[in-house]
């Protein structure tokens, strides 16, 4: 009994990983330019599929390939940058949220559709030679796939943290956070700073969607099952707080695998919603967000 706990701990924290790491992609984009993104899951699928042609057409191991597929979904980013969300940099917060929403909604119809016009609706997923690998430790299976992006997911959150505090485009990127008005008389770009927030996002969305590609199966309609994950977790960990997002990833996975386990699997997807709306009512700046006076 005690080590099916453990299993389900381990493999909901593994889960969570990849749930943090695709919300801090939103988080960030929605923290420094307040666009609601809400295509985001289909550019994580989209990643997901290039990792996984990279693999099948050129038999790059899905790890090793992640730069590409980085280098994919930047140049895709880049082109819904420039044709969709420049217009919406200088908007009031509000219609900024409601514009970008809508057109995240637009985007989230044609996207699906592209990817099922390229590559169908059938279920498709990466299997190496090491898929079913893994090691344990006092009893419990720590599969070598899920582990590696633990490891990928904690070490793109450290770099993103180092790049926001040490050098000068995060530095700028937060004083745009505090109030773009003022970093834009002080001689920042707002407009360069809200694309590269744009692109470390998708590329953050890239990098999950390639994790995802090697632990599940991808299919064009996956990509809403992403997004509301991930605004699941940005409200649970707190927006603009990017560490405590990641931790709310893992709470949420956690929380979903110990309750297929007590209860029935039937039920987790619920429990993420019911989450969603307790912290909603009870702490809507979140579990690590600070109050706004």
């Amino acid at each position: 009994m005690l080590e099916a706990v453990l299993q389900n701990l381990v493999f909901g924290i593994l889960l969570g990983a990849l749930y943090g790491l695709a919300a801090v992609g939103i988080a960030l984009v929605f923290g420094v330019t307040k666009f609601l993104n809400v295509a985001h899951g289909e550019l994580l699928m989209f990643g997901g599929y290039a990792c996984f042609w990279l693999f099948n057409l050129l038999g790059f191991d899905p790890f090793l390939s992640l730069p590409l597929t980085i280098v994919f979904l930047l140049l895709i980013g880049t082109v819904l940058y420039q044709l969709l969300f420049v217009r919406m940099v200088k908007l009031p917060v509000e219609e900024k949220i409601k514009n970008t929403m809508l057109i995240g909604f637009g985007l989230t119809l044609i996207l699906q559709n592209v990817a099922l016009l390229l590559w169908t609706a059938d279920d498709r997923g990466i299997t190496t030679s090491y898929s079913g690998e893994a090691f344990t430790w006092l009893g419990v299976r720590f599969p070598y796939v899920r582990v590696a992006g633990l490891l990928i997911s904690l070490v793109c959150l450290f770099a993103l943290q180092q790049f926001l505090r040490r050098t000068y485009t995060g530095k700028a990127i937060r004083a745009t956070v505090e109030n773009w008005e003022a970093a834009s008389l002080m001689g920042i770009d707002v407009y360069k700073v809200y694309l590269i927030s744009f692109l470390l996002g998708t590329a953050l969305a890239g990098v999950a969607g390639a994790l995802v590609s090697v632990s599940f199966s991808i299919e064009p309609s996956m990509g809403m099952h992403w997004t509301l994950k991930s605004l699941i977790v940005m409200v649970l960990g707190g927006v603009g707080n990017f560490m405590g997002t990641f931790v709310g990833g893992i709470l949420l996975g956690v929380t979903e695998s110990v309750t297929g386990f007590f209860i029935s699997s039937n039920y987790r997807q619920v429990v993420g919603l019911v989450l969603f709306l307790l912290i909603l009512i009870f702490r809507p700046q979140g579990l690590f967000g600070a109050k706004e006076r």
